[in-house]
């Protein structure tokens, strides 16, 4: 396992300094725009309340963790403002028990198996929506196909989908992507919420849950589908990796 993971991690560093000695990829000018300045709440509560409860992953591999706590605590604001304890990471881990997601927390994982893929994340979302008597319409699994025909309804749909979050607050997006599309960091796959959509310029926000990431950042459609439909390194096939996408949680 030691092996396995150092043999990993050489690849992607290999491939970051490539980036950043060629001044390619985040290195270059389709970079993620921090956004420094405090998010002025609306109408829409549930952007409201996701910024708000906006929480950092407690190690490296549990980005899926703080990414749903953070989806839960704003849904269950909106839903029961005057009783409402947040819950906490440590605590959706003891209680939604799909996927053997607490397992795969751990410093070995599940059978070696840590982090989830999209699928396994679809699955966790369920759960914990079910797990504290969440009202919602649907949730539904998307993987994204790489830019070209295949990918034009599914883009369309996002477009869509991004839209409605903005205006009606009635959604919410989870993007599975790969992290060194967006920032200056190693091309892994991540896990975070969508924060917001400008219907003017076409930009996502991203609460990037990683800790390495201090402010919430924008990155242009076109880069944002390039993260979510990127097909991962081969090297995370045995662990269960493919390829990125969303979750979309209707309410």
């Amino acid at each position: 396992m030691y092996i396995s993971r150092l043999i990993m991690r050489t690849c992607l560093y290999l491939r970051y300094f490539f980036h950043k000695i060629t001044r390619t990829g985040t290195f270059g000018p389709n970079r993620a725009e921090f956004i420094s300045t405090p998010h002025k709440e609306g109408e829409n509560q549930v952007k409201n309340f996701l910024f708000r409860h906006h929480v950092k992953q407690f190690h490296g591999s549990s980005c899926s963790v703080a990414s749903v706590v953070g989806v839960i605590n704003a849904i269950l604001q909106k839903e029961r403002p005057l009783n409402l304890t947040p819950i906490t990471q440590q605590g959706i881990l003891d209680k939604v028990k799909a996927a053997h997601w607490k397992e795969r927390m751990g410093d070995n994982g599940y059978h070696g198996q840590r982090g989830l893929p999209l699928a396994v994340l679809a699955q966790v979302v369920k759960a914990s929506l079910d797990a504290y008597a969440i009202n919602y319409k649907s949730v539904e699994t998307v993987q994204a196909e790489r830019p070209g025909r295949l990918s034009r309804s599914i883009r369309e749909t996002l477009v869509s989908r991004l839209e409605q979050f903005e205006n009606q607050g009635n959604c919410l997006i989870i993007a599975h992507f790969d992290q060194g599309s967006f920032v200056q960091d190693l091309n892994i796959p991540h896990i975070s919420p969508v924060g917001g959509f400008d219907l003017d310029t076409g930009k996502v926000t991203i609460l990037d849950v990683d800790q390495s990431q201090p402010l919430p950042y924008k990155v242009g459609f076109d880069t944002f589908y390039r993260g979510i439909s990127t097909d991962y390194n081969h090297i995370f096939k045995p662990f269960g990796f493919g390829r990125g996408g969303y979750i979309f949680i209707s309410l």
